[in-house]
């Protein structure tokens, strides 16, 4: 995953170098930058850099490094491409002139590769276009990573638990997450229970079992450091076995990693929740 990363720095930054639909002669020019593109990108054909490029064209990677010349590009291309194909999808496109001889772009963009759909990039570019006897072609272009929103993460996780929503809620999380009940609470005992189809099966499928009802009430979300989401919320449930009601004070730590859920850790006042499976 990480030299995957690493590969497609480049190419994720090299194919932000676009593009509008509008009506003016620079908007087609600069469209049919934005089909060499994708051109180059979906055949894995780097010939076409040459008109995409200036020949001191400069890059600025998502990682912060700097790549300049059109040889380091091509070098750049070839490397990726040898790992690979790619699909671009470019959304939310806007242009600028500056003068007769330069064009501001920007926009953002999902960058996945064919073989790996769950490995996504997402980001928003900025790119300076320079007219060249003529044609328009990419001077200077950065890049900008996606800043993963954890707390909207975990938010959206909660909607989806609410509406029933199970294979969302697995989908929220990390094919190796590390989760824990409370010490005490009867589901703990299988902790720690380590990636989703264990939690699936040793919390979800149990709750969802062995209550008349079971609801997430109050819930705050706050972002603390380390990546990590703390929420503090009520359980509202029935037990079907014994009849009984509880409502208890909960707290969940979350911590998160590229976006997924890689451990939770829960904490609650267990007496109330075992005084309500108890016959």
């Amino acid at each position: 995953m990480n030299s995957l990363k690493t590969n497609y720095n480049i190419v994720i930054v090299l194919f932000v170098s676009i593009f509008s639909f509008q009506t003016n002669a620079q908007s087609a020019a600069v469209d049919q930058l934005h089909q060499l593109y994708i051109k180059t990108i979906n055949t894995g054909d780097p010939d076409n850099l040459n008109t995409l490029y200036t020949d001191n064209v400069s890059i600025r990677n998502s990682d912060g490094s700097l790549l300049t010349g059109l040889n380091n590009v091509k070098k750049q291309y070839q490397a990726t491409f040898d790992n690979g194909k790619y699909n671009i999808t470019l959304k939310t496109i806007e242009e600028q002139d500056l003068n007769e001889d330069y064009m501001f772009v920007s926009g953002s963009f999902v960058f996945t590769k064919i073989d790996e759909p769950e490995a996504i990039q997402r980001g928003t570019f900025v790119n300076i276009l320079k007219n060249i006897d003529g044609e328009w072609k990419i001077y200077k272009s950065y890049r900008y990573p996606e800043i993963t929103n954890n707390k909207s993460i975990v938010d959206g996780l909660y909607k989806s638990f609410a509406q029933g929503d199970i294979p969302s809620v697995l989908e929220a999380m990390d094919e190796e997450i590390i989760w824990n009940e409370a010490e005490g609470n009867a589901y703990a005992d299988g902790n720690p229970y380590i990636g989703p189809e264990a939690v699936l099966k040793g919390v979800l499928e149990r709750v969802g079992a062995e209550h008349e009802y079971f609801k997430l009430e109050d819930i705050e979300l706050h972002e603390v450091s380390n990546n990590q989401v703390l929420a503090t919320l009520r359980y509202d449930a029935k037990v079907k076995e014994t009849g009984k009601t509880y409502n208890a004070q909960v707290a969940h730590l979350w911590t998160l990693k590229d976006g997924k859920v890689s451990a939770f850790q829960q904490y609650v006042d267990t007496k109330k929740l075992n005084d309500a499976m108890s016959k």
